[in-house]
C-alpha cells in the first residue's frame, strides 16, 4: 500500500496526500486521529515498528520510543475527516550514511525509496488499525497516495499555508470563494485545532513537536508575528 515505482529525488520537496476510498472518512473519532498522529512519528523510521508489540504491550509512551534514523523530514501536516496532507522530503542526513554504505556493501536489489517506504508503513499500519477496530475489510484509502513536486519556493510557501489553512473548511467549506467573514474566529479555530502542525509553528509545546523537522526546510517566516501575518492575509483573501 502506498508503493510508488519511481524514486523521489533527494533534496527536493513534495506535497503528499491521500483520501478515503470513495471519499469516505478515514478518521472517525479522536482516538483514530491520535493513532494516526503517533504513526506519523513512529513510521518515520528505518526500523520495523509494530504498534501493539512495541508500544501497547510494553506500555510505552509512543513519543518516548526510540525510533532511530528517520526516513523523511516532515515540514508540515494536517488531518481532515477524509484525507490528509504532508509536506516532506527525504531525510538529508540519511544521504551520507547511504553513500558510505554503498562503498562497502553491494546491493543486488535496490531499496524502496524513503518516501514510498514511509508512506507504505504509515498507510498500512493505519489501515490495519481501522479494519481491526471497526471490523471492516477492503481498502481504506483511494489507491496509491498522490504526490506533487514543489518546483520553486513560491509554490512551496503556498503549500505551507494551504496545509495549515485546510481546517477552515470545517467551519466554512466555501471560504475561499465567498470570503471568511470573521477571520478572527477562523484564526481562533485554527489555534484550537490540534490535528495539524499549525500549533507547532505557533511554538506551542506538545509531544507532536517531534513530528516535524523544521531545520530541513526553508525558513518562510522570520518569527511568529510573520507567520500570523501570512495566515491573516490568506484568511482575508477572497478569490475574484
Amino acid at each position: 500500500m502506498g508503493y510508488r515505482k519511481e524514486n523521489f529525488a533527494e533534496g527536493e520537496f513534495y506535497h503528499i496526500y491521500s483520501r478515503g476510498n470513495s471519499k469516505q472518512n478515514i478518521f472517525f473519532d479522536n482516538f483514530d486521529r491520535d493513532r494516526f498522529v503517533k504513526l506519523l512519528y513512529l513510521c518515520n523510521s528505518e526500523k520495523s515498528i509494530d504498534f501493539r508489540e512495541d508500544i501497547v504491550r510494553p506500555k510505552i509512551d509512543a513519543w518516548d520510543f526510540d525510533r532511530g534514523e528517520r526516513l523523511v523530514s516532515i515540514g508540515a501536516w494536517v488531518m481532515m475527516n477524509n484525507h490528509f496532507h504532508l509536506y516532506l522530503m527525504i531525510n538529508p542526513n540519511i544521504n551520507s550514511r547511504k553513500q558510505n554504505t554503498r562503498k562497502t556493501v553491494f546491493r543486488k536489489v535496490k531499496k524502496e525509496n524513503e518516501i514510498s517506504e514511509f508512506m507504505r508503513k504509515l498507510l498500512t499500519s493505519y489501515s490495519k488499525y481501522i479494519n481491526t477496530k471497526y471490523s471492516r475489510t477492503g481498502g481504506l484509502f483511494e489507491g496509491r497516495f498522490k504526490d506533487i513536486h514543489m518546483a520553486n519556493d513560491n509554490q512551496a510557501k503556498y503549500l505551507f499555508s494551504y496545509i495549515h489553512l485546510n481546517p477552515v473548511k470545517l467551519i466554512n467549506k466555501n471560504w475561499k470563494e465567498q470570503g471568511i467573514g470573521d477571520w478572527k474566529k477562523a484564526k481562533g479555530f485554527l489555534e484550537d485545532y490540534q490535528w495539524s502542525s499549525y500549533l507547532d509553528y505557533k511554538k506551542v509545546v506538545r509531544p507532536e513537536n517531534k513530528i516535524i523537522n523544521r531545520e530541513d526546510f526553508p525558513d518562510y517566516f522570520r518569527d511568529i508575528k510573520d507567520f500570523d501575518a501570512e495566515i491573516k492575509d490568506w484568511l482575508k483573501f477572497q478569490e475574484p
